[in-house]
């Protein structure tokens, strides 16, 4: 339990860090949460560990009135528990003023949490919380506050931002002018290698993201979890890194880790997924008991992660690339599958209960794989009755027509700067 003097010392030194000005990269998703106060839901904001949640809300708050701030991951309020609540807004009020906006940083370290912003929302007061955990939006945070929040996932940096990040501008007409096109080529190059995660980026520290990792696992997977088997935990990350985009069963982890049973692996890899650390993509299927039974596919959320931690000594930039174009159709909010018949297609979007879109991506077309690039993209046209499938690379661009139906061959780069490119036009 947090003394009401120790609850004042926190939150008069975390207003005066929060008042300091900074240089701050401007995230394509603020627009979106700024309009998000014109109703009167919960706003949260969820997204791996140092991903910029704590920047996008000073952002926010820099927009703001009549607000106060708590960050709870302060050492010196890990004993501090729900009962506590009315003492902090107490303390919040004298410091602050009757505030209208309550902004709280990884709230979820704080048992039934969701009590106090329940109150503050039936008061009429606007909350916003960050988490770190998709166990943010628990059984009980949902049961209380049913239909009455809104959730915004923050990813580490698009490609536009790190442009941003980089001083880089973009004009409708970048693409097509010589210098400028070769520049974005190059900070490409460079993104699909480091990644987006904007400390990282900012210091060029690789013990930075190993640090970072091992915090994840330490803090979000195991402590969290009250896991004992920490070897298998760190073994099977490993694994999970060095076969990015390839396909998966639990049985076969189950095997490679040495488990009795697949659950365990099933146990840790949902730890992880609620952690922002992978992702997993399900084979489209019909039939929900066959889509479930189908092996999977792993994604992680950066691709500095990959190249950094895991086993293989060789990185494969076509998996790379792949995951680049995974992680963003997740930014964008796709409902997305792989498609898997007599060939295979990366990306199939569902839009409804309707497939709206195909996507295949190899790092680079030749001889080699040319015909297997486009057989399972045709496959996946053919069998969901699409007009037109795209193909993302590093550096191809073409139109192919076979029939009445158009495969567009498209730079990733591009394709990831097609809404920027649209607003400078």
């Amino acid at each position: 339990m947090a003394s009401r003097e120790v609850l004042r010392s926190v939150v008069v030194q975390q207003k005066s860090r929060i008042e300091k000005s900074g240089d701050f990269i401007e995230r394509t998703i603020l627009a979106e949460v700024l309009q998000a106060f014109d109703d009167n839901r919960v706003l949260i904001i969820t997204g791996i560990r140092r991903s910029g949640k704590s920047t996008l809300l000073k952002q926010v708050m820099d927009t703001r009135v009549r607000f106060c701030y708590v960050n709870f991951e302060d050492e010196r309020l890990l004993s501090f528990n729900a009962e506590e609540f009315e003492d902090l807004n107490e303390v919040l009020i004298e410091v602050y003023g009757a505030p209208d906006i309550y902004f709280f940083d990884e709230v979820q370290n704080v048992d039934k949490f969701e009590t106090f912003v329940r109150r503050l929302q039936d008061s009429g007061k606007k909350v916003l919380i960050t988490g770190s955990n998709a166990s943010l939006l628990s059984r009980e945070f949902g049961t209380r506050l049913t239909g009455r929040y809104r959730v915004f996932e923050l990813y580490p940096f698009s490609f536009a931002e790190y442009l941003r990040f980089r001083k880089i501008t973009i004009g409708k007409d970048s693409p097509y002018i010589p210098e400028e096109k070769v520049g974005l080529t190059m900070a490409f190059a460079a993104y699909r290698e480091q990644g987006g995660m904007p400390e990282y980026l900012l210091n060029a520290d690789e013990e930075y993201i190993k640090t970072l990792y091992d915090n994840i696992l330490y803090r979000d997977i195991i402590t969290r979890y009250s896991i004992r088997q920490q070897r298998l935990v760190r073994e099977l990350v490993g694994i999970l890194l060095s076969m990015i985009s390839l396909p998966f069963t639990y049985n076969s982890l189950k095997k490679s880790l040495g488990l009795s049973n697949a659950i365990t692996v099933k146990e840790y890899i949902t730890y992880l997924s609620r952690a922002y650390l992978f992702f997993e993509l399900s084979r489209f299927d019909y039939s929900i008991k066959k889509q479930l039974s189908s092996p999977r596919k792993i994604y992680v959320i950066d691709n500095a992660f990959s190249i950094l931690g895991g086993f293989s000594m060789s990185p494969d930039r076509g998996r790379h690339l792949e995951n680049i174009v995974f992680i963003e159709l997740k930014r964008r909010g796709k409902d997305i599958f792989y498609f898997s018949g007599k060939r295979e297609c990366d990306f199939i979007i569902k839009d409804g209960q309707r497939i709206s879109g195909v996507i295949q991506v190899c790092y680079e077309m030749n001889d080699k794989n040319m015909e297997r690039e486009f057989d399972g993209l045709f496959e996946a046209m053919e069998t969901f009755q699409q007009d037109s499938g795209l193909i993302l690379t590093n550096d191809r661009e073409d139109t192919r027509k076979a029939g009445d139906r158009t495969v567009t061959i498209k730079p990733v780069w591009k394709w990831l700067l097609e809404n920027e490119l649209q607003k400078n036009a």
